[in-house]
């Protein structure tokens, strides 16, 4: 089996973070969101990975070298394609053609989940799918009376449906996959200016595929700041136990830390409270505040802050009283010498 990811769009909605770092290399309970998702989809797939496909943007070669090493270390072949313009789905998994072979899980790096994983293979995919409030921002499905999918629509402006497809798919031939995306592309056919995955699913299910639900638990967003917070707390909650041990690098004075936090090599915490549900990236200092529900990356200094709900980047600083901030990497937040 491959997986292929594609992660080209830079994640406007999560600005200021994104401006120095991909949206899917941003650390969740101290793991790249993609690292988190190709682990767990190779945890539960219950076969090999022969490779992983990585769609990217223009991030640079270290970003790449990430990539690489992370499949590397699933055992599985790495490789990285780049989109050079966001011209839809359709047009990102065309951009990984040449490893579009065989059974293939293609999963869009910008969330995570907890699911039925359980690959049917009975029918010609798995789809899946959560049941949401406002489906119209959102390509979605309908089923018939044995819970296969009849319809897949794009952004819906009328009400079809609220099974929304959260951006992970099993197919069992990429190679009919590509075919229909091919087709879609070299007939210019597209949906709000670009090349929809749905609009391949649909010309794949009117000529007999049969497509099946999977069943998602939980679908955790990462499009924003709340949203990405929001995630961090629920991860550390679901591996709460991973999260309350310590690295012996970490110096931790006078403080109380509530579980469940990730806390990286080389942190320093003096005369804090911090937890539960905080996330702080290596060689990070923290003293005199209060932290909880907020997410901290690396080399970032923060003094006399009372945080919460809170997004801070790397090589930050941050001096003062807020009780919720969104500070992006390299910035500097000063309250105190004022």
């Amino acid at each position: 089996m491959k997986i292929i990811v594609p992660m080209a769009g830079r994640g406007s909605r999560l600005r200021p973070h994104t401006l120095t770092v991909p949206k899917p290399l941003i650390p969740i309970g101290g793991k790249p969101i993609v690292q988190r998702l190709v682990e767990d989809i190779a945890k539960v797939a219950g076969e090999p990975i022969e490779e992983i496909a990585f769609i990217i943007g223009d991030f640079g070669s270290d970003v790449e070298s990430q990539l690489l090493a992370l499949a590397q270390k699933l055992g599985a072949k790495g490789t990285v394609y780049t989109q050079d313009e966001p011209l839809g789905t359709a047009h990102a998994i065309k951009c990984a053609e040449d490893s579009m072979q065989g059974d293939v899980v293609v999963a869009f790096a910008d969330t995570l989940f907890r699911a039925d994983f359980n690959l049917d293979k009975t029918s010609d995919g798995v789809i899946w799918v959560k049941k949401v409030e406002d489906p119209s921002a959102f390509g979605v499905v309908k089923l018939d009376d044995y819970g296969y999918i009849t319809d897949f629509v794009e952004k819906p402006k009328q009400f079809v449906s609220d099974l929304a497809i959260i951006g992970i798919y099993y197919f069992k031939s990429a190679e009919k996959l590509m075919s229909e995306i091919n087709y879609i592309m070299s007939n210019d056919i597209k949906q709000g200016g670009e090349y929809q995955l749905t609009t391949a699913l649909e010309n794949l299910r009117s000529k007999g595929a049969k497509f099946s639900l999977g069943k998602v638990d939980d679908w955790m967003d990462c499009g924003n700041k709340n949203a990405t917070v929001e995630t961090n707390s629920k991860i550390l909650g679901y591996e709460k136990e991973g999260f309350a041990i310590f690295p012996e690098s970490a110096t931790i004075e006078n403080s109380l830390i509530i579980p469940p936090c990730f806390i990286g090599e080389n942190v320093k915490i003096t005369n804090s409270k911090v937890g539960p549900n905080v996330s702080i990236g290596n060689n990070t200092t923290i003293a005199n505040s209060n932290i909880d529900n907020s997410l901290i990356q690396e080399q970032t200094v923060i003094n006399h802050g009372n945080l919460s709900n809170s997004m801070i980047g790397n090589s930050a600083q941050y001096y003062g009283v807020s009780r919720e901030i969104s500070l992006g990497d390299f910035s500097v937040l000063d309250f105190l010498s004022k």
